[in-house]
């Protein structure tokens, strides 16, 4: 049985997807939020109070990493930009650990490893 065919493969695959569309969501709700507060808008407007109330607990473990600058009612929110970039790596890092959990043939297995060792 190959690594094409594995009962492993769909469940690892279908996964693979749901963990980039959680990561997808939170970076576009994390985007929004880094473009409304440096273009200065307005925190009671109903669409952006609700993307702030929402991506609040996404940026929150990183807003007093670095200071906020701000211009002229603008804010350009680094921390905002860093939540993106670690909820993205997290996801990367669940990916690879998914994939450790598909199924390889051994040849398939052999030539991993070599190209592995060229790389080392």
């Amino acid at each position: 049985m190959d690594s094409y065919t594995s009962p492993s493969t769909k469940p690892i695959y279908r996964g693979t997807q749901i963990i980039w569309y959680i990561v997808g969501v939170a970076d576009v709700l994390l985007a929004f939020r880094f473009f409304l507060k440096l273009f200065g808008a307005n925190p009671i407007a109903d669409f952006t109070s609700f993307i702030y109330n929402v991506s609040s607990p996404l940026a929150a473990p990183f807003l007093n990493v670095f200071r906020q600058s701000r211009v002229e009612g603008s804010l350009f929110e680094w921390t905002t930009l860093l939540a993106m970039l670690v909820y993205w790596i997290i996801g990367w890092g669940i990916i690879k650990l998914f994939l450790m959990g598909k199924t390889v043939s051994t040849p398939e297995a052999a030539r991993k490893l070599n190209e592995q060792e060229k790389t080392s």
